[in-house]
């Protein structure tokens, strides 16, 4: 199961306003979604050290023709707020260690908030670079914790970049696998694999026909995309994303978070754009 997943294990995003919209697919459902994030790292030392603060909120539209066997109005609009917390440190000469703590909300909200609108993850990991290298590179090693998951283990996260020539670079990793071609030092096209979705707290249960109770719903999307992006200056860019989902669940969910009512398995386009300032 995945929870925003991409939102906050691997960002290394400083500021960022996206768009996302999916057309109506053959299951009757189509879905708007609007991000906002901002961290702030704030040095500590000589050394080097960072303590990032920051904030990223998700607002979720959704749209229904199909019919279903209950009331889907409380179904229509989803919040996802976290709060990250994070220290990065130089680990040797070679690594730097980064640990984030995100508290997060995820909820329709329909009567405040609950108990359950609370979540929360974790990331450790192992950041080494080279960017001024012959063919600069980035390695990134960890774990993150995700309480949504169902898995009460921490999970790996891998992540490695190489700009392997000097209009071709790659990324290998979870959740995103990519192919970039720099057409110039402005201009860039990439064929990219990655992972997004989330888990969402339903503060009214649902009672379906067959005696089952909902609680939760979670989307889960493996996204095939094509990405143009802008750079406006060495860390500001803008994107515009068009891709289609390879793999897509939407499901409701128990207590226990097992299945009780298939959403979406259609496939669905998938159109994304937006600014950001990054890292690197």
């Amino acid at each position: 199961m995945l929870c925003c997943y991409n939102l906050s294990a691997q960002s290394t995003d400083i500021f960022r306003l996206e768009y996302l919209n999916i057309p109506e697919n053959d299951a009757g459902i189509k879905t708007q979604r609007y991000k906002g994030l901002f961290n702030l790292p704030i040095k500590l030392n000589e050394k080097k050290d960072y303590l990032i603060t920051g904030i990223e909120y998700n607002r979720f539209d959704r749209d229904y023709s199909a019919n279903l066997p209950f009331d889907k109005s409380e179904l229509i609009r989803f919040h996802i707020i976290d709060l990250n917390v994070g220290y990065i440190t130089k680990w040797n000469e070679n690594w730097n260690l980064v640990t984030i703590l995100t508290p997060r909300m995820a909820s329709n909200f329909v009567t405040g908030t609950v108990t359950g609108d609370f979540f929360m993850n974790a990331t450790v990991t192992l950041w080494k670079e080279r960017p001024k290298a012959d063919k600069p590179y980035r390695i990134v090693l960890g774990l993150t914790y995700n309480s949504t998951t169902g898995l009460p283990v921490p999970l790996p996260l891998v992540n490695y970049y190489r700009r392997f020539h000097p209009n071709w670079s790659f990324t290998l990793g979870i959740p995103k696998s990519s192919f970039t071609h720099h057409i110039t030092k402005k201009h860039s096209l990439e064929v990219a694999l990655l992972l997004d979705g989330y888990f969402i707290n339903l503060q009214n249960d649902i009672l379906l026909e067959d005696g089952q109770v909902a609680s939760k719903m979670s989307l889960t999307s493996l996204l095939g995309t094509l990405v143009y992006q802008y750079n406006i200056s060495d860390r500001m860019s803008a994107f515009a994303m068009f891709g289609q989902s390879v793999y897509q669940e939407g499901i409701l969910r128990n207590d226990d978070q097992g299945k009780v009512f298939i959403l979406n398995d259609k496939p669905s386009l998938y159109i994304r754009t937006g600014l950001k300032i990054g890292i690197f």
